[in-house]
């Protein structure tokens, strides 16, 4: 969340700043400032309260030294009183506070100045394109029906276990699955990043730390008997890893990287768009990690952008990179850019990553921060991405390529397959 500090430092930038994600932050950062007002004046009371008792609760010992008992009891009896006094402006004050965390909880980040103007996904601005698109002959089939064809995965029988977006993989198409995540994992371990194992599944406060909850807890399956949410992305887990930590400056950046099982509702989501694997309820996914200082973590996410795009390049897969536009880009997100693939039977682009860097507004409700040389601690910056998302992936492998003789498999995977052709 944003902190009190620049809300209350300039309010009118804050309100300037999230019209381009087109919120209205008029009335809760007028509120928060209101609140605020109230806070500090409940905290210039009690110190000086607090003061005052000292200074009377000093006085005790030297009055009964001096035989005074009388105006010794005065003074306790005073100070007694005080200090119900400050039990008050304490409860006022912590009040005020968890007035405020709630509304702060509903005003999301901040975008970056370089964030294109817009409001929905017509609006973002292709920054990259790499990769030729193939040609496909006009019988080619979508990824649905060469999965039905090469006996990859089947969509039946998920729905028979689950329900729809839950596919069953079997065979090579089980394979390819496991030689995707192997490879990433391999290429993400390459470049330095450090392979963690969370758990799937989290508690309330890490959903708050990463900014899934309140905004997106609807698209969460919740466990409402442990009070546990299924994840949607191990963004979830591995950045709440740094919860309540205070790191060292010399040991950033953090690199983490974690394969797990995603879950996210997708309410209402129907339609040939989101036909096979398109849009799924359960899907394989790598995450990348960053904890980070504020003067390196563009440099960072200029790494974890780099990173992605490689594997894409290594993949052989029409690409595309979009800087997501203001009213586009999510509730966490100060900047964030989109990596799409072209699915060449489909005739269209599937997004496959969102690398997203968070400044501080993570970190802030994480209490991430770190010290440096001056022993001050102060809160890092936060960076994820998906490297990658499986299911769009494998949708634009067998359709891409797709030949009269089976499915060619990428170089880049053959040696994870253990073979260079699905028939």
């Amino acid at each position: 969340m944003l902190t009190l500090k620049v809300i209350t430092e300039n309010p009118d930038e804050v309100i300037r700043k999230l019209a381009r994600k087109h919120f209205d932050a008029k009335e809760p950062i007028a509120k928060v400032l209101e609140l605020d007002k109230v806070r500090r004046a409940s905290q210039s009371s009690l110190d000086a309260v607090l003061a005052e008792i000292n200074t009377l609760s000093k006085s005790v010992g030297q009055l009964m030294k001096e035989g005074k008992k009388d105006e010794a009891q005065s003074v306790k009896e005073k100070v007694a009183s005080l200090k119900e006094k400050t039990a008050d402006l304490q409860s006022s004050m912590d009040s005020s506070q968890e007035e405020i965390n709630k509304i702060l909880y509903t005003i999301p980040n901040m975008p970056y100045d370089d964030v294109p103007d817009g409001k929905t996904a017509e609006d973002n601005e292709v920054v990259k394109m790499g990769n030729e698109i193939p040609t496909l002959p006009e019988n080619a089939l979508p990824h649905w029906e060469l999965a039905k064809k090469y006996d990859l995965i089947d969509f039946e029988l998920g729905v028979k276990i689950t329900g729809a977006g839950f596919p069953v993989y079997k065979g090579l198409g089980a394979r390819l699955q496991r030689a995707l995540i192997n490879f990433f994992l391999d290429e993400a371990r390459a470049a330095g990043y450090l392979e963690i194992m969370p758990p799937t599944v989290v508690n309330q406060a890490s959903g708050y730390g990463t900014g899934q909850l309140p905004d997106k807890e609807g698209q969460m399956y919740h466990c409402e008997v442990d009070d546990l949410y299924l994840i949607p992305t191990a963004e979830v887990p591995v950045t709440n890893i740094y919860r309540d930590v205070i790191l060292d400056e010399k040991d950033l950046p953090i690199k983490n990287c974690a394969y797990t099982q995603c879950f996210r509702r997708e309410a209402g989501s129907y339609g040939k768009d989101v036909r096979g694997l398109n849009r799924l309820h359960e899907f394989s996914k790598i995450e990348i990690v960053r904890i980070d200082t504020p003067e390196h973590s563009k440099e960072s996410h200029k790494e974890m952008l780099n990173h992605v795009e490689e594997l894409l390049k290594k993949l052989e897969l029409p690409y595309r990179i979009l800087h997501l536009c203001g009213g586009d880009m999510s509730f966490t997100a100060a900047t964030c850019y989109d990596f799409e693939v072209f699915s060449a039977a489909q005739k269209r682009w599937l997004e496959v990553s969102s690398v997203s860097n968070f400044d501080t507004y993570q970190a802030n409700r994480l209490k991430c921060r770190f010290k440096g040389a001056d022993k001050k601690a102060q809160l890092c910056h936060t960076l994820n991405g998906s490297a990658l998302a499986l299911p769009r992936i494998v949708a634009s492998l067998l359709e891409n390529n797709q030949t009269p003789d089976g499915i060619k498999i990428p170089k880049v995977l053959v040696p994870y397959m253990g073979c260079d052709m699905i028939r």
